[in-house]
């Protein structure tokens, strides 16, 4: 594994310290306002632990959602302060505000190995906007020594928790940090091979970098879900009523000129592998039937909305014999269980062989689903990024702003 470059939780005097740490606890909740998922939250023990385990008083900072400088009660971190201590086995205090009086005496008072949790970061419009002051302000206000940056999903954004108050404070990386970045940029700098990358979702306009570069590093890409479909635009091929992203095809001319560059001309269809068959309905607003037809036969009133079973069976096959597998996008309408096939097989195909096959998932709807499909999925892949983001970003060969204003080894 390649050696992350920046200082971690391990490599700085941090026992009995007073510690701000920067999470992402950015979860959706139901409408009684219940957590939907608590895999984020989970993601964050091993540096909550480590840190309890040195003595320090832990103050937390996150945000959720986007109020845009309000106050909005459906927008509260105080449920994620309750499931965060029930998965501590301790009570976390939450405090309402992030910075002022309130969060002083709650950092004062608070005992080794408690974790203190703050309010949602963007109720005060400084946060988005990289404002020093309320960095300032975040630092004073938690009487902080070192801050610890373990939130990967924020990491690529300059925000004040992010950037800013890394002026502030001797800044580190928390242990999950360390992880996501130092196993994607494993994955991109020396992979172990056969090397699969499975691309779906919508759009490639917003991943046009990821893209080239995981080009350069693979030996086998394979296009599904609605991105295929854009794939299909670009050939002439019908695709129907079918969901893609129109004015794309200098951006998937781009691709095709890295594939040509790589494998030859005779052999780019080879290497970018396109479905041959595909699931179509006459909707999208009802459960139908799946229909397979030829990916070139599509009628003009289908949708397409997952791989065929062929395509599925010849993805499968390359995963068989992969030794890494980046998957970023899910490869049909997965949200219906009718067009999730692909993708749930694709999913337990990955769990069932771990011990032969790093997979990585991309986050976002990717980690939702495969989420989804398994409640306990996080113990069967190599890793499920929770950010998709920023681990599009760490794919394209950047350096996170979090992460590059961290103190260096």
């Amino acid at each position: 594994m390649l050696k992350f470059v920046k200082k971690t939780i391990r490599d700085v005097p941090l026992e009995h310290k007073i510690v701000l740490v920067r999470a992402d606890y950015n979860v959706a909740f139901t409408k009684d306002g219940k957590i939907v998922d608590d895999f984020k939250i989970v993601q964050t023990l091993p540096t909550l632990r480590f840190l309890q385990k040195a003595g320090c008083k832990i103050v937390v900072i996150s945000h959720i959602g986007r109020p845009h400088g309000k106050r909005d009660k459906s927008l509260s971190l105080e449920p994620v302060a309750q499931r965060l201590g029930e998965l501590l086995g301790r009570t976390v205090k939450f405090v309402p505000d992030c910075v002022g009086d309130v969060v002083k005496v709650a950092a004062k008072n608070a005992k080794p190995g408690q974790v203190v949790l703050l309010e949602n970061l963007r109720f005060h419009l400084g946060e988005e906007e990289n404002d020093m002051e309320f960095a300032k302000d975040l630092a004073k206000s938690s009487l902080a020594e070192y801050f610890v940056q373990d939130g990967f999903g924020v990491a690529y954004r300059a925000h004040a928790s992010v950037e800013a108050i890394t002026h502030c404070l001797p800044s580190v990386a928390g242990l999950l940090l360390e992880k996501e970045v130092s196993t994607i940029t494993e994955v991109m700098k020396n992979p172990k091979r056969p090397l699969v990358v499975i691309l779906g979702g919508a759009k490639v306009s917003d991943k046009i970098v990821a893209v080239e570069q995981l080009v350069q590093v693979a030996d086998q890409m394979i296009i599904g879900g609605a991105l295929a479909n854009t794939f299909f635009k670009y050939r002439g091929w019908q695709i129907g009523k079918s969901v893609f992203e129109p004015d794309q095809d200098l951006l998937i001319e781009r691709i095709y000129a890295e594939a040509r560059r790589k494998v030859g001309n005779e052999r780019v269809d080879e290497f970018i592998q396109l479905p041959t068959d595909v699931a179509v309905a006459p909707s999208i607003n009802e459960s139908h039937k799946r229909t397979i037809v030829n990916a070139r036969k599509v009628q003009p009133g289908d949708y397409i909305l997952d791989l065929g079973t062929n395509s599925t069976a010849l993805m499968l096959a390359h995963i068989k014999i992969a030794a890494t597998v980046v998957w970023c996008g899910t490869l049909g309408r997965a949200e219906d269980i009718v067009f999730a096939y692909s993708s749930a097989k694709l999913a337990t195909a990955l769990a069932a062989q771990k011990s032969q096959t790093l997979s990585v998932i991309g986050g976002g709807n990717t980690a939702d689903f495969v989420l989804n499909w398994n409640r306990s999925a996080s113990d069967k892949f190599g890793l499920i990024s929770t950010g998709g983001g920023a681990s599009l970003e760490v794919i394209a060969g950047k350096v996170l702003p979090g992460v590059a204003a961290l103190m260096k080894q």
